[in-house]
C-alpha cells in the first residue's frame, strides 16, 4: 500500500511502529506533515540507501493534491448537486469540444468505464447527451446540452475563485516557477516508460 494512503492503528504512531499502549488514541498522532518527517525518519533507519528527497517530493505531492481535490469537491461541486469527476468531464468537452468516450477518457485521465459510467449520470441530468458518430456510427460522440454549458460555467467560475484562493499563498513567480517544475517532472514520463491511464 502506498506509503501516502496507509492509516496507522490506533495504538500505533510512525515513531514508534511497535506500537505503545492499547488506549493510545488517534488524537495523538501526529498531523500528516509531521507523519511525513517521521517516515523520512523510519525509511532512512530501514533503508539507509533510500532516496529520502524524492519519497518527500512524491508524499508531499500526493497529499497537497489530494487535500485541495477534496476541498474543492465538498465546498463547491458537492453542494451544486455534482462531483469532482462530473467537473473534469463537463470541462474536457466545455474546452475541447464534443469527444468520443475514448477522447473524453484520456483528457480527463479517467478510465473508459468511469466515463461511460459518469456518462450515463449526466445524460439522465441533462447536461450531457450522445450522439452517433459520423465517422462511425457504432460508437457515438459526447456534447454538452446548453444546461450542461450552463453548468460548466458557473462551475468554473466558483472553482476559480477557491482556485484564487488556494494561490494567494504564492507569488505570481511562485506559482510561475511551480507549475514550470511540475511540466518539467511530468516530461520525464517518456524517459522512465512511466504508464498511463488506457
Amino acid at each position: 500500500m502506498p506509503l501516502a494512503d496507509r492509516t496507522e492503528p490506533s495504538g500505533t504512531s510512525p515513531e514508534s511502529p511497535s506500537g505503545t499502549t492499547s488506549g493510545t488514541s488517534s488524537a495523538a498522532l501526529p498531523d500528516y506533515w509531521s507523519f511525513v518527517q517521521a517516515a523520512q525518519r523510519r525509511i532512512s533507519e530501514e533503508f539507509p540507501d533510500a532516496d529520502l528527497a524524492a519519497n518527500r517530493m512524491f508524499l508531499s505531492l500526493n497529499r497537497s493534491s489530494s487535500t485541495a481535490v477534496y476541498d474543492f469537491e465538498s465546498s463547491i461541486h458537492r453542494p451544486a448537486g455534482g462531483t469532482w469527476s462530473s467537473f473534469r468531464l463537463l470541462l474536457a468537452l466545455w474546452v475541447a469540444g464534443p469527444l468520443n468516450p475514448h477522447e473524453a477518457a484520456r483528457l480527463t485521465g479517467m478510465s473508459r468505464a468511469a466515463v461511460s459510467n459518469l456518462t450515463g449520470t449526466l445524460v439522465g441530468k441533462d447536461l450531457l447527451r450522445r450522439e452517433a458518430s459520423p465517422a462511425d456510427g457504432r460508437s457515438v460522440t459526447l456534447h454538452l446540452t446548453e444546461a450542461g454549458q450552463e453548468k460548466i460555467r458557473t462551475a468554473f467560475r466558483a472553482q476559480n475563485d477557491r482556485e484564487s484562493q488556494w494561490a494567494e499563498a504564492l507569488t505570481e513567480e511562485e506559482q510561475h516557477t511551480l507549475v514550470t517544475l511540475l511540466e518539467k517532472l511530468m516530461e520525464q514520463r517518456e524517459r522512465i516508460g512511466a504508464r498511463a491511464r488506457k
